[in-house]
């Protein structure tokens, strides 16, 4: 499944990049990265068992594990700081193929994000039965993605490019890709689908990353809403965000549990880690995220997405929440990019707006998804 060059998106280097790159070009000589020739892939697993295959990439700035065999995940993302790696994302520590993927530090959303009551709902005068794919889960949850293999299409040093074919599956038939790019110190993905289905279907993407969360952890993630859940973690009311969860400015994460969509987002987003004098901007084309907090974690999850929870079966259907009704053979593309930097003088927690994959995607897009037709294969 190719994508067209207007539909790629070539990150932007943050602001400070050239003192910064100076620096790292001083760290990378004294203490030099050895990724492996052409970011071989490099076998890690639990105790040693070397089960599962990771593609290494890596710059002056950054390193990124990605293991195909696990859903197309990451198992790190570490910003590289005066030859000491530090973590982003939330380390997958012992890697092996029989891991529970909830382990990773990010996985793909595709084809929706997140639960579906009932493991069914109603579109174009069909009823659709959505089949439970987690033992522990009552409900289907985040698509087929996750959990299959995905294959190596392409790799170079700074980044590579997997692929899933699904197009055998039900109800979801659809092939997918998943492009990762490090460009200074941006990580940046590149998530599609096409719908290989005979039938039009709803789709939706994401991404999910459990981010690292100590004591000084402040998040910045302006959102004009909420969806408030039932017991099984289900939307049933949308409301404004209240003042303790609104993060218009970088706040400290609640000590209770969050587990909610939010919508009317801007697309841009900040954490902060103060005790490690780091900071990360988050940039997505997409108007939801889910944040999920739970307690006494040293992780914490802010995922990008372009629906809410359950949006099948909200009220108007999944195309009135954020979701993409695609034919046979119509595409959808999402762009996520997470930039790493130290923190300055400056406040840093305020959204990058200059880094920001939406107003790239805008300039080309106007600020949309990408959504194509081409003839099925």
């Amino acid at each position: 499944m190719s994508v067209p060059n207007s539909a790629l998106r070539q990150p932007v280097r943050p602001a400070g990049a050239p003192a910064a790159a100076r620096r790292a070009r001083l760290e990378a000589a004294t203490h030099p990265i050895l990724p492996g020739p052409s970011t071989s892939a490099v076998a890690i697993g639990a105790a040693g068992t070397g089960d599962v295959a990771c593609v290494t990439l890596a710059n002056a700035y950054l390193r990124l594990d990605v293991a195909p065999q696990l859903g197309g995940g990451i198992t790190r993302f570490d910003w590289r700081s005066e030859g000491a790696l530090e973590p982003v994302f939330r380390r997958c520590e012992h890697v092996s193929a029989r891991m529970d993927p909830n382990e990773l530090a990010c996985y793909p959303l595709v084809p929706y994000s997140n639960r579906i009551a009932a493991g069914r709902f109603h579109f174009g005068g069909r009823d659709i039965e959505v089949p439970c794919n987690r033992a522990d889960e009552p409900l289907p949850i985040h698509g087929d993605g996750w959990l299959a293999p995905w294959q190596v299409a392409e790799s170079g040093r700074e980044h590579a490019r997997l692929v899933l074919d699904h197009s055998d599956g039900a109800p979801y038939a659809y092939r997918a890709a998943i492009t990762y790019v490090l460009d200074g110190a941006t990580l940046a993905m590149t998530l599609e689908v096409e719908n290989a289905g005979s039938d039009a279907m709803p789709f939706g993407l994401g991404v999910h990353p459990f981010l690292a969360r100590d004591a000084s952890t402040e998040l910045s993630a302006p959102a004009s809403g909420l969806w408030l859940s039932d017991e099984d973690w289900l939307p049933v009311r949308q409301v404004p965000a209240p003042p303790a969860w609104q993060f218009g400015v970088a706040y400290p994460l609640p000590d209770t549990l969050v587990n909610h969509s939010f919508s009317g987002w801007s697309g841009h987003a900040a954490v902060v880690w103060e005790g490690r004098r780091l900071s990360l901007a988050i940039n997505a084309d997409t108007d939801y995220y889910v944040l999920y907090t739970p307690p006494g974690q040293d992780f914490f999850c802010f995922e990008p997405v372009d629906h809410p929870i359950n949006a099948v079966n909200l009220s108007g259907g999944g195309g009135a929440h954020g979701m993409t009704v695609l034919a046979r053979g119509e595409r959808l593309v999402r762009q996520f990019s997470f930039t790493v930097e130290r923190l300055d003088a400056r406040a840093p927690a305020k959204p990058r707006r200059a880094a920001s994959a939406r107003g790239r995607a805008g300039a080309s897009h106007g600020g949309k998804a990408v959504r194509s037709h081409q003839d099925a294969r």
